[in-house]
């Protein structure tokens, strides 16, 4: 029997949670037993002189991923960023993967996707029974949002003195990317068998937008007031900023689901993960706002 640690795979390695998630991997697994992919494979060519197998693979060319997976133990599918494809592109994923003998994969999937009101989470729930049906053992990581999905726009709404959304009082536990990016790499680390489980990750702490306009204040030293408009309107003025329409209507979807709950969630399973606390909110405004 080898003693060699399992060969783990990420997709999607070129984006931001995959370079995270190789970034927390290598803490703890050698280079040699990591394999990268992406669609071009010029872009993760770093991650290759660091000793990394990296392979060109496209969630549209099966053949491409077969070639990858060759040999991999477990797999991480980062949930691809095409709407309207990623369910066939997914389901080409976990035909390779059960194809080439892959023993866990890890899916990044959305918070409660079995029950969410996100229009994003049918892609996800497809997604979910599609790995029911193959067989393969398989963890979800079911994330909610990011931090950055706020701040990212920090410094834009200090400089307005305004926020915009459709959120009302709803609560948000965001947690930074980094945060779910080490979980994925505990999974993918972990002595246990984690095949089965179901993880609902989220930040410790929630806030509602009009808490996050006040703690962008706070640290700016400067007003800024949240402004809770109906969808429609919020819509409206994100296509005036010049946002293309599928864009806005992500935007003021996830907004408004999140007046109703969507986004919240308090059984600390992320922190439980990562051993520590999630990233708080302060923190995350005070690293954008320095940015």
């Amino acid at each position: 029997m080898s003693n060699q640690p399992p060969k783990i795979l990420v997709t999607g390695a070129n984006g931001k949670l995959g370079r995270l998630v190789i970034a927390a991997l290598l803490k703890t697994t050698p280079a040699a037993r990591i394999v990268a992919i992406a669609r071009d494979a010029g872009n993760i060519a770093d991650l290759a002189a660091l000793g990394i197998a990296t392979h060109q693979a496209d969630y549209n060319a099966p053949e491409t991923l077969d070639r990858a997976f060759a040999g991999v133990d477990r797999l991480l599918l980062i949930s691809a960023s095409e709407i309207g494809k990623r369910i066939a592109q997914h389901a080409n994923v976990i035909a390779c993967a059960k194809r080439g003998g892959v023993k866990l994969m890890a899916y990044t999937s959305v918070l409660h996707a079995d029950k969410s009101p996100l229009g994003l989470a049918v892609d996800h729930r497809a997604t979910e029974a599609a790995l029911r049906d193959s067989g393969l053992p398989f963890v979800l990581l079911r994330d909610g949002w990011y931090l950055e999905n706020y701040t990212g726009s920090a410094v834009q709404a200090v400089a307005q003195g305004a926020y915009y959304g459709c959120s009302g009082e709803g609560r948000v536990s965001a947690a930074a990317r980094a945060d779910f990016a080490q979980a994925a790499a505990t999974v993918l680390t972990s002595n246990e068998d984690q095949a089965g489980r179901i993880y609902e990750s989220a930040g410790d702490n929630s806030f509602t937008m009009a808490e996050f306009a006040a703690e962008l204040a706070k640290q700016s030293g400067k007003p800024v007031a949240y402004h809770d408009l109906a969808p429609a309107d919020y819509r409206a003025l994100l296509v005036k900023v010049g946002l293309p329409e599928f864009v806005a209507d992500l935007l003021t979807d996830s907004s408004s689901c999140a007046a109703k709950g969507a986004l919240f969630e308090d059984g600390r399973a992320l922190s439980k993960l990562i051993g520590r606390p999630t990233t708080t909110l302060a923190a995350a405004v005070a690293a954008a706002l320095k940015a």
